[in-house]
Order: structure tokens, then sequence, then C-alpha cells
């Protein structure tokens, strides 16, 4: 066996790790059926003893000792008494197989920040009458090695600035290890480069309780002689535009209700320069770190900034600039929040997006279609005189002339005042311009002020393209069909989730770009088989607890950037991802990590929803099936509730993890009780006008209906009684027999996974390829590429997420690979036997590695070839129609299949498998 893909859950990075225990993963590989019978993992600062065989003389920061079992994931280390701070540690585990083989992984690390300490010490503003050194802040400076030294810096503006500060090092580090924090924004440059690939760092939060700060490895960067470490800060929604300059800014939208988390863009460092004799140095902020005004005047993150190149200080970044006009630092105040790593994905650049056609619809303008709609940094190289001003516009849409529109009237401001500004330098050369703080949705972009050929006395476009923008959570599936109208609808899907994920994941990136939190749980179990999200989820939940309020509500979005109202701010569906994402993260990576810090806020949540019960357990005052009808609240009591029951469940799943049994058992009969006033209320057994018992909802009090969704929700959730279950089932068939969607985006998860359970891909694909709306081709028939925010031809948002449901039902349904135990200890798979797909083929990196699946029929046979990762067993359903006839091999060696019902049981290794 080889030992592969180690890491510590909920964190993408390890680069300043702020907690007193981890716990760990790792992947097997091996060529031959192999199984793990122990491991023992070793945690140290001496990276040699780590790497030597481990022996028991050795004092190790932590030791599990060998332990016996084939568990890979969720493995604690907790050392006594803590992590030390500011400090490397290495970690390998050893893993023996069946036969007492032992093999080894490479050695791993990670550095810690402070984990005993979240506060950075005051630096007072009134040094005269109170210094920092006063005895009234003596306690903050006690066991100052456990915490932070810097001050949080800028200069008192809330316009964005450049930071830097050089020094000499008299030798080279072996290791320099930077921790660092800007708010709104920041880039964080070194000796002239930057320091890392991440773009707008660090991730968006509540900055009154929680600030993110980001580690970044600058060993190779530095030497001895010269160097300067810089930042570039921009206000992000720390410190949000307004409507300076006539620039669109959402939450100064309709109300004006945005309240600035700060008034002061603010940054702080600290630099860890470690030498071979053991000498730990520390460079901070402070006052004699310097600043000056960026060229970039105006960084609204709705794509609108303001650059002027005139401005720039070329060479500002780089070693012996000469800083003599810039003013020392100011120390501020800084953010209330307390620091927090940075433990999700940070944000990175990803396909480089070219125009696939260029117009110019009257002089002066220049229009650019990428040919695919994502979220985007726009990358543009222009040559013209000084002073040069040109104007970019960003849509989703364009007019028949290639110009920006926005079709919605009530949203025309992305039309007229979302845009970037640019006065050129006039250096003779083309000069280049990225947005350092802003990113949006488009397709189409529009450049005022310009020309594609010299000759016009107007500035020259040499070059243009879009990158994409999303985060760097790491791609873990791929999958394609025969059909290629199905693989139009991945794509498209596929864009359209990867446009939502940043440090949080949002439904759209171009009008609202807030924390919605429903998206977070409906879009899990199509999210993770493209994406790695266990450390988003993590970040996500911590949001949630952020957001919490006094009476234990959870509100709908998180961050919470702007007061929603009613339902828009208190609705199950959304603020119930509280309790909903520890099981995922239990479901699909098998960590538990979250689960002691977000119980206590699941109990208070639970006590807030029960004073909002009805009928003695129905919870109706939601937003229903939003994205039906737009927003009509459809079916309130039905999933309302059904939310109300798992998020009760869940947090008896919770107690039960933490050994709190009294709690266990008062939660499993809170839901009981929910489940049978559900049933009372929304079950009809006794309807002589059909042949099925079903679930009404309660949108027209006193009448009956038996809509889709609604049988869908019991079905997902549980909770029809046994003796029914195949009666709804058939109600629920019934509903959808004439294969139109009637749902928003909550009512298409259940109502996919209904028929993903039921086999039934001829109704999913008849829904989608419907000539009219609802439908998903029909998005496709119009030019999309994304899928847009309602089922319309034309509306405000044309990168939505709300309805990629469908891209589980890509995985689930057509490729076919559904996780049955913890993080796919055990998957099944299940191909569209007797559909129209003759051909399909994908993989998805499982948390045990990678899962490999390809499916064929014809008439006379089915063919499947399918990977099985060490660590976990397939199970292969074998076609209805198919013989006793199963020919197994495994490289190329024929094998008595292991059957196990309607199934063939693989356990790890590559196989062929002919069904006659």
């Amino acid at each position: 066996m080889r030992v592969l893909n180690c890491g510590i859950h909920g964190f993408h990075e390890t680069l300043g790790l702020d907690v007193d225990e981890v716990r760990v993963f790792w992947t097997l590989e091996a060529d031959k059926y192999a199984v793990q019978a122990a491991y023992r993992v070793v945690v140290s600062t001496s990276e040699e003893d780590v790497a030597a065989e481990p022996a028991s003389n050795i004092d190790f920061a932590f030791d599990t000792g060998r332990i016996s079992t084939d568990e890979q994931r969720n493995i604690l280390c907790k050392p006594g008494g803590g992590f030390r701070s500011t400090c490397n540690y290495y970690w390998r585990v050893t893993v023996w197989d069946g036969d007492g083989v032992a093999t080894h992984s490479e050695v791993q690390t990670f550095f810690t920040a402070y984990p005993r300490s979240q506060l950075l010490p005051p630096y007072s503003m009134n040094q005269k009458y109170m210094p920092h050194s006063s005895l009234i802040f003596r306690t903050w400076f006690e066991d100052i090695e456990n915490k932070w030294k810097a001050v949080w810096i800028g200069d008192g503006g809330d316009k964005p600035l450049y930071i830097r500060k050089g020094f000499n090092l008299a030798r080279k580090p072996f290791k320099a290890i930077a921790l660092a924090s800007g708010l709104g924004h920041f880039d964080l440059h070194v000796n002239g480069e930057p320091a890392s690939d991440h773009v707008i760092d660090p991730g968006w939060s509540n900055y009154h309780r929680t600030v993110q700060y980001v580690g970044y490895d600058l060993t190779t960067h530095l030497d001895a002689g010269k160097n300067v470490l810089a930042a570039h800060l921009g206000n992000g929604f720390y410190a949000g535009s307004g409507t300076e300059e006539d620039r669109f800014f959402w939450p100064m939208y309709e109300d004006n209700t945005y309240v600035r988390y700060g008034n002061e863009l603010c940054f702080f460092a600290e630099l860890h320069l470690f030498y071979e004799d053991g000498t730990h140095d520390i460079i901070h902020t402070d006052p004699s770190w310097k600043v000056r005004k960026s060229a970039t005047t105006l960084a609204n993150i709705y794509a609108s900034e303001t650059h002027d190149k005139r401005l720039l200080p070329c060479g500002w970044t780089s070693p012996g600039f000469n800083e003599a006009d810039w003013s020392p630092a100011k120390p501020l105040t800084g953010p209330r929040g307390l620091l927090r790593y940075q433990s999700q994905p940070p944000v990175v650049l990803h396909d480089k997006l070219e125009p696939v056609s260029t117009t110019s619809p009257r002089p002066g303008v220049v229009c650019f279609d990428l040919g695919q709609n994502a979220s985007i940094m726009l990358h543009l190289s222009v040559e013209g005189p000084a002073g040069s001003k040109i104007m970019i516009r960003y849509s989703e849409t364009a007019n028949a002339d290639g110009t920006v529109l926005m079709p919605d009237p009530l949203f025309k401001d992305f039309e007229t005042k979302v845009f970037s500004k640019i006065y050129l330098a006039g250096t003779g050369a083309p000069e280049d311009w990225r947005p350092d703080f802003s990113f949006t949705a488009a397709r189409y972009i529009q450049i005022e002020g310009v020309a594609t050929e010299e000759g016009n006395g107007l500035p020259v476009v040499r070059s243009l393209f879009g990158r994409h923008i999303s985060s760097a959570s790491q791609r873990v599936g791929s999958m394609k069909t025969d059909k290629d109208d199905v693989n139009a609808l991945i794509k498209a899907s596929h864009w359209s989730l990867s446009s939502n994920i940043y440090s949080y994941h949002t439904d759209c990136p171009q009008i609202e770009k807030f924390g919605w939190l429903e998206v977070t749980h409906l879009l899990a179990p199509a999210s993770q088989y493209v994406f790695d999200m266990e450390a988003l989820y993590t970040k996500i939940i911590y949001d949630m607890i952020d957001a919490q309020e006094p009476s234990g509500l959870v509100p709908t979005m998180a961050p919470e950037i702007r007061y929603m109202c009613g339902p828009l701010h208190d609705t199950i569906s959304w603020g119930g991802a509280l309790c909903l994402l520890p099981e995922l993260l239990f479901k699909y990576y098998g960590s538990t990590w979250v689960i002691p810090q977000v119980y206590p806020a699941a109990v208070r949540y639970m006590d807030y929803i029960k004073t909002k019960e009805r009928l003695g357990g129905l919870i109706e005052h939601g937003l229903g099936d939003w994205g039906r009808d737009i927003a009509w609240g459809n079916l309130q009591a039905n999933i309302e509730t059904a939310y109300y029951y798992k998020c009760l469940q869940n947090t008896a799943m919770m107690a039960r993890h933490l050994g709190l049994s009294e709690e266990t058992a008062k939660y499993e009969s809170w839901a009981a009780r929910v489940l049978g006033v559900y049933n009372k209320e929304l079950l009809i057994t006794d309807d002589e006008s059909s042949p099925y018992a079903y679930y009404t909802s309660r949108d027209n009090i006193g009448q009956r209906d038996c809509q889709a969704v609604a049988q869908a929700y019991a079905l997902q959730f549980d909770m029809v009684p046994t003796e029914h279950i195949s009666s709804v089932q058939n109600a629920f068939l019934a509903s959808v027999s004439d294969n139109r969607i009637r749902s928003g985006e909550l009512g298409l998860k259940c109502i996919f996974e209904t028929l993903i359970d039921l086999q039934r891909p001829d109704i999913v694909l008849a829904m989608a390829r419907q000539e009219e709306h609802p439908s998903y081709m029909r998005f496709l028939r119009q030019g999309e590429t994304t899928f847009l925010e309602f089922w319309q031809d034309e509306c405000r948002s044309k990168s939505h997420d709300l309805f990629c449901t469908i891209h589980e039902w890509f995985y689930a349904g057509v490729l076919g690979i559904k996780p049955k135990g913890n993080a796919y200890k055990t998957f099944s798979i299940e191909p569209p036997y007797g559909s129209e797909f003759k051909n399909v083929e994908g993989h998805v990196d499982c948390p045990y590695g990678r899962i490999e699946v390809k499916f064929s029929q014809t008439a006379e046979k089915v063919a499947l070839g399918v990977t099985v990762p060490v660590g976990t067993r397939a199970s292969v359903r074998i076609p209805h129609s198919s013989s006793t006839s199963i020919k197994l091999s495994r490289s190329g060696e024929t094998m008595t299949p292991e059957k196990d019902g309607q199934y063939v049981v693989l356990r790890n290794g590559s196989y062929s498998i002919e069904f006659e």
C-alpha cells in the first residue's frame, strides 16, 4: 500500500492553525487487493524525529500509538497542553496491511499561529495619557509568547491604500511565514512578487465577530540583505463604497440599510523568521510602516473600480523603492471581531476566457463576447495617450448590437451604474489592468473610449480576456454521456456552481453576492461530486454561529450584510443549514470536527423554532418553495416542517456524538412529536377519489391537493409511514406523469432524488427538455451558458445556482455513483439500465480515493468498468432484466462475483463486469 493525500479536516491550507487539536485523514493506494489493519500517527516539532522510523523512545508531541482499525478519517490529534504558538509541526502516519507490512506517508507539516489567543494587544490612540505600556494593559501582555504582537495600521481613511515595510536581513532564514489580514480585502506582495495566487483575501465574515487572517510561506522569497513586505488594501464589504461617483452598491439599494463594519481600512501582519540556530525573529506592523493612497481610488465590490495609472508608484512592492513622500502608518483600533485562521480554500483565478467575437456598434465603443457566462476578473491591455479615460461595463445579456443589457427594468443600475473607469499613464506601451478588489458575472464586455485599430485618435485595445474567479476547492469530479444535450446541461450546471463558490456560497455573483444559506445544504449533494467542499462548509458553519441572534434565530444569510424582513430573514429552510451542514460534513467527508462548536447554537435555534409551531408541531412561516412562480410561498407546511423534523434529528445526532444521552432522548422525542403532527395534518388516506395515499399542502386551507413536491419531501425526509410508502410513491409518479416541472429550487432537489430512487431517468430528461418553461433546455435553446434565477427567458440574474440540484442527478442517476456509508466508505453504482443512455463515463475523487465508472449497454449486454478505492466497498446493481450470467474480472483475472441480493459487491481494485 501507498499512503497518499494526507490532510487536516476543516482546513484547506495549514499555515497558521489556531486550534489546540486537529483531526487528520489520509488515502491509500494499492496495486492489488489490500486493507488497512492498523495505523499510527505521530506529531512533533522535529522533522527528523517524524521522518525517522517511529520508535518508542522518541518523545513526540502527540502519538496515537498503534491502533488496530481500518479508519482513515477523523483521527484526533490532541497534544497535552495544546500546540505551541508560532511553531512548525510535522506529522506522519504509518499504516499496516493485513499481513502486518508497514508503510509510511510522506512527512506532513503545519504551522501554528496563537491557538490560545484571538486578541490583538491594544495600541492606544492617546499615547500621551494612555500609552500601550501603561499598567492597565499589563494582563494583555502577560504570556506574550502566546499573543499577537502586530498592530492594526492604516492611514485613517476609507479609500484604497498601499502599505509597505522595508527591512534588512543579516542572513537568509530557513523558514519564513507571514500571518496577515487586511480589511476589506488585501493583496500581499514580497520583494516585487505576489505572496500567493490568492485574490480577495481574507474571506468575508461578520467583522464584528470574526476577522480571518491568512498564512503565507515566504521562505523562497526572502534572502539576506534588503527585503520588503507590501500590501494593497481595498474596501470589500467591510467599508463598502456606497453611492460614491453614482456607482451601484446593493446594500444601499432601496432603503440605504447598509451600516459599515468600519470606516478605516486596516491591515496587520506578523512575519515570522526562523533560523538554523533556533533563533526566531518577528517583524510586525506598527507605526514604522509607510502608507500612501492607491492608484485605485474606488474599490466597489460590485465590479466598479476607478484606477488612475498616472498615480501608480511604479516599483512600490520592490526593495530599494524611494518611499520619501510616503507617510508613517497610523495605529488603528481595528475591527471588533476576534481573529480566526482562514480555514476555507482561498479564492483564486481559474479558466481563461478569450473573446469569441468582437463588435464596434459605434465609434469609440467596442464590445466583446467571451462565449461563456461566468464569474470573472477582467484582464485588459490598452495603449493610448496620458489621461485617456476608458469605461468598462459588464453584463450577462447583450443587445443585438453587442452592447450590454440588463433586461429587468428594476435593475437597470447594473447597466448604467456598474462600471470600471481607467485613466492611462501614456507610457507609449500597452498598459495592463485587472480589477484589484472586485468581480462580477459576465459574458459580455463593453469598453467605451477605445478602438481596436490605430488611426481613430483613441486608445487601442491590445488584448482582453476574462479569468474565472472561484474557490480553490479541489475539483474532484467529471463526467460525460453520449447525449449532447445532457453534456451541455452538465457544462452549464458546472459553470453555475463554480461561479458561486468563494469564501462563502452565494447564489449569484453579479446581482447580490450575498451569503444565502439555503444553497449550502440544497446543493451539498450536487457540489460534493465536483468540489471538495468540506473546509468551505466548515467556515460557513462558523458564519452562521456568528450570525445567530440572541433569540436563537439564524437568519437567511451569513454573513449578514443587510437586514431583510419577515420570511426573507427568518426561514428554517435557510437558517436550518446550521443543523443540516454538520450531518452533511459527516456523511460526505466523515468529519465531526464542527459538532462540539455547533451543538449549543443548534439547541438555541430549535428552542426558537419551537415558538413558531402551529397545530402542535407544523412550521409554515417561511418562503416555501422559492423560485416557483418566483416568490409565492407554496407548500410552506410541507417543506418547513420537514426541515424542522430533520433539524431535530440532527440535533439529536450531535447530542449522541457528544455523549449527552438525556439530550439525545429529548430531541428524538421532540422529532417524533413533530412527525406525528405532520402525518396527522398532511397525510391523506381517506380520499375516495384517489387510488393512493398522498400528502396535501395547506396552501388553501380546507382544500386537498396532491403536488409532486409534497410527496417528494415526505419520501426524502423519511416521514412516510412504512405501510404507505409504495402508495405515496405512486401518487408522486402520477403527479409528474405529464413530465412538467412544478417546483422551485427547494422542491427540485427532492423531486430529482425521488426520481433517482425510482429509477426514472426518462422523466427527468422529459422535464429538462420541455419546449417552454419550466425547462432546463429552454435556457440553452435561448443561447444561455449558465442557469437563470427563475424559469424565464430573460431575468435579472443569469449565473444563479438555484437550479443546480440537477447536477446531483447527473452523477447519482446517470453516472450512478451514490454514497452509502460515511465518506463513501461504502457506495453503490447504479447506472441507468434500460435508459436512452448507451455510453456514460466519469470519475469522482471521494475521500478514500478515485471512483471510476465506465458504462455501456446494448440490446445484448451491459458492460461496466469500475475502480474502487482502498478502504471502500462498492455495490454494483445487477440489471433487473439480466440473467444470472455475470462475467467479472479484476486486472484481466476472472473472478467469481460476490453477490448481495440484487448487487455485486466489489472490494478495492479495477474491474470489468459484463451482464448478459
